[in-house]
This record gives structure tokens, C-alpha cells and sequence, in this order.
């Protein structure tokens, strides 16, 4: 499963970064999880709100910080 965090850096970004990271590490995921800042990379996803959490290629979710309990829900 690969997994990207789209944003440009800001604390809304990095918090979801942390987020998705943890409920990876906690329910032992099996998944790659990168950033990206480049907002030239970040348009190609055609998205207008950050932070952006996209999974295999498909934005999932954009413009909040999400919940564990909403990040829990990609995975199953």
C-alpha cells in the first residue's frame, strides 16, 4: 500500500503526517508512507485543500487533519 501525505509544510500537514504514521505503526500496516511538499507535485493530484492523505494513487481525504479513528477507516 503506498500511502502520501500531500502538504506544503505547514503544522496541519505535519500533524497528519504523524497521525497516519502512527496508526501505521500501532495496527502494524504494511504500507510506505512519504511526504510531499513540492506544490508543483501536489497539483498533479488535482487538489485545492491541504493537508491532503492519498492511498494507491486516490485522495481519500483533504483540507483537515484526520482522526486516528478516520485514518483506521482507510485500511479496512
Amino acid at each position: 500500500m503506498e500511502i502520501i501525505i500531500l502538504g506544503t509544510g505547514c503544522a496541519k500537514c505535519k500533524t497528519t503526517y504523524e497521525v497516519v504514521k502512527k496508526v501505521i505503526d500501532e495496527n502494524k500496516i504494511d504500507a510506505n508512507l512519504t511526504k510531499i511538499e513540492d506544490i508543483m507535485e501536489i497539483m498533479k493530484f488535482n487538489v485545492m485543500m491541504l493537508p491532503a492523505v492519498v492511498v494507491d494513487g486516490v485522495v481519500k481525504i483533504k483540507g483537515k487533519v484526520p482522526s486516528e479513528k478516520e485514518v483506521k477507516a482507510l485500511f479496512v
